[in-house]
Parts: C-alpha cells; structure tokens; sequence
C-alpha cells in the first residue's frame, strides 16, 4: 500500500514557475513508476508526465514538454514536478500517482495503481 500526499501548489502569474512536489509512505516506492495527472475544470483528467522506478527514463505530455520537469528522490520517496514558462491552460488539480505502465516503443502508457489528493495550481494571465 502507498499513500501519496501533494504540496506545493498555489497562485502564480503566467511565465512564471512553480514546483509541486509528492511525498510518498510505504515499503515499495522505489518499485513503482510515478507521475502527475492533471484536470481542468470542466475537463477530463490528462496526463502530465511520469518517470520510471530507476528514474532513468522521462515521459511528457507534449503540451508541457520542454516547460516541465519530473524527478524523484527514492531515498525521500518523493517526487517532483518543476513547471516553468506556466500558462493560463495550466491551471487544474495536479494529482501524483504511483503505478506501472505499458511502454511500446516510445510510447508511454501510464497505469495508475495509487492516487494523491491533488493540489490546485493556478496561473493567472
């Protein structure tokens, strides 16, 4: 069992950065994938970015490619998510999850096994 919980969200005016982060409890971090899902009011949730147990492969939507960057911390069993270069079609719930994944080539395909509560981030123009 892995319970996640998010902070660092907030108020930020577009061009400009801001970092969330998820800190992980449970035996097994390290095992698992993690990553970021995001939903917009009135939209359905979409994927954001992920990073594989080891840490050593990184997948991004391609709306924020370039902009965000994923990363963890095993021995803190957390992991990040730097925004940069924010936009007003940002602004949504950022939820963590932990899980597996299904990757075909360069295509990465998240399964989601364990949720965060998810934290609001909001960029104003």
């Amino acid at each position: 069992q892995v319970q996640l919980v998010e902070s660092g969200g907030g108020l930020v005016q577009a061009g400009g950065s801001l970092s969330v982060s998820c800190a992980a409890s449970g035996r097994f971090f390290s095992g698992y994938d993690m990553g970021w899902f995001r939903q917009a009011p009135g939209k359905e949730r979409e994927f954001v970015a992920a990073i594989v147990s080891s840490g050593g492969r990184t997948y991004y939507a391609d709306s924020v490619k370039g902009r965000f960057t994923i990363s963890r911390d095993n021995a803190e069993n957390t992991v990040y998510l730097q925004m940069t270069s924010l936009k007003s079609e940002d602004t949504a719930v950022y939820s963590c999850y932990a899980g597996g994944d299904v990757i075909r080539g360069s295509n990465y395909s998240p399964r989601p096994n364990y949720w965060g509560q998810g934290t609001q981030v909001t960029v104003s123009s």
